[in-house]
């Protein structure tokens, strides 16, 4: 299936999640999270959650890498070249909403891509090869292909991947790992 049908498809299954199923799928994401081999992490970027679309709550990752010392780098959208600015995240950083809806920090030190050494990457489903569907502008292709070759990208997704995606480009970066619930419901 195309991207485009696969946007559709998956932004309705999100949306059609309900608050006691989204509790139960966070808990087993969290889970193996909180496993992760972290020893040689020392600077993480996650998203943060758009929660009218329902991604997943990055708030209990973001306080456990902050509890193991860890810095915490969020983007700021720049929509003018389809790019992110990434900035750290500390206790005392300011949030606020852009006019997209997007959450962005207003005080916060500048970081190079260059210098983190693993990224939460949101999505919407990704394949057995690890390619991902986003909202289809490229601000985190375009963001991952800045990285240091040593960083490592992590899907983070309420469903299991799909066989594959159809129209995959030179451009879609892969992920290197996909944490997705492992759970019945």
């Amino acid at each position: 299936m195309k991207k485009s049908d696969l946007r559709k498809i998956y932004r309705q299954k999100r949306q059609d999640l309900t608050h006691e199923t989204i509790q139960k799928l966070h808990k087993n994401i969290y889970d193996q999270v909180f496993k992760l081999d972290i020893s040689n992490v020392k600077t993480v970027h996650v998203f943060l959650s758009l929660k009218k679309f329902k991604e997943i709550d990055t708030e209990p990752i973001i306080d456990f890498f902050r509890r193991k010392n860890k810095q915490i780098v969020v983007s700021k959208s720049d929509f003018s070249n389809s790019t992110l600015r990434h900035f750290l995240l500390k206790e005392t950083t300011e949030i606020v909403i852009n006019k997209y809806g997007i959450p962005e920090p207003i005080n916060a030190t500048p970081i190079l891509e260059t210098e983190i050494d693993l990224v939460f990457v949101p999505l919407l489903i990704s394949d057995e090869q690890n390619y991902r569907v986003g909202y289809g502008k490229g601000f985190y292709d375009r963001f991952l292909s800045s990285c240091s070759k040593d960083c490592c990208f992590i899907g983070l997704s309420f469903f299991p991947p799909i066989a594959e995606i159809e129209d995959v480009n030179e451009f879609d970066i892969p992920l290197e790992k996909l944490i997705y619930p492992k759970i019945k419901l």
